[in-house]
């Protein structure tokens, strides 16, 4: 039982965590062969959903879509993936644009063989073996993960969430600063809280920051 349990943690750790870089690979998509490397110097989102020509997946592949232009003002691109064949992939684009009036303007990988899918951990066998999970992992520029979210097979994703989360990564980066729940573009960020006792004091009479106490400073950014 023990070496059991010791197995599946290392397999736990294997996958890519917050703060990691991202796993290299190169695969067969939909824009032909790629490999992680050629989104370096670009935010990505790579994002896995269970299968093609299924409802909930079509819904959301609309969406990813709809929001594409939007992200690419934010230079960030997208990147879809299932276990399912580039052709399969193919007819499917092709089907929601005939269907649904919607272009596919980004490449899926064709995962067959579930390499990519194990690399990244996207493959729950308590929910399916052969399919994976709607998982969300966003790279940075400089090819580390920022942010991993799952879903289960049943739930689409919210787009509005992910439109607030690369603008939140990417306001942090930019200006030192951290966002509160349910932050849009706009609103006060978090000021970083004081490290020493001498900040904290300085903190308090700081005016250009608003403050409940010590440890919680608003502001707005200029």
């Amino acid at each position: 039982m023990e070496q059991i349990n010791i197995h599946q943690e290392n397999v736990v750790n294997s996958f890519p965590r917050i703060g990691s870089p991202a796993p290299q690979f190169e695969a067969v998509t939909t824009h032909g062969n790629l490999k992680l490397s050629d989104f370096k110097g670009t935010w990505l989102i790579m994002f896995s959903h269970p299968a093609d020509f299924t409802p909930v997946c079509t819904t959301e592949f609309l969406a990813f879509a709809q929001i594409h232009p939007e992200l690419r003002k934010m230079n960030c691109e997208l990147l879809g993936l299932s276990i399912d064949s580039v052709y399969s992939h193919i007819a499917w684009a092709r089907n929601v644009e005939e269907k649904f009036n919607q272009k596919i303007t980004f490449p899926i990988i064709a995962d067959l063989n579930k390499e990519v899918a194990t690399l990244y951990g996207m493959i729950m066998p308590g929910e399916s073996k052969t399919e994976t999970s709607r998982c969300v992992f966003v790279i940075d520029d400089k090819q580390m993960i920022r942010a991993i979210i799952y879903y289960p097979l049943t739930t689409g994703r919210n787009m509005d969430e992910i439109l607030r989360l690369m603008q939140a990564l990417q306001t942090t980066d930019k200006h030192g600063v951290a966002t509160p729940a349910n932050w849009r573009p706009g609103d006060q960020v978090i000021v970083p809280p004081p490290k020493t006792q001498e900040m904290a004091e300085e903190r308090v009479r700081d005016k250009t920051a608003s403050c409940k106490d010590w440890y919680f400073c608003k502001k707005d950014l200029k």
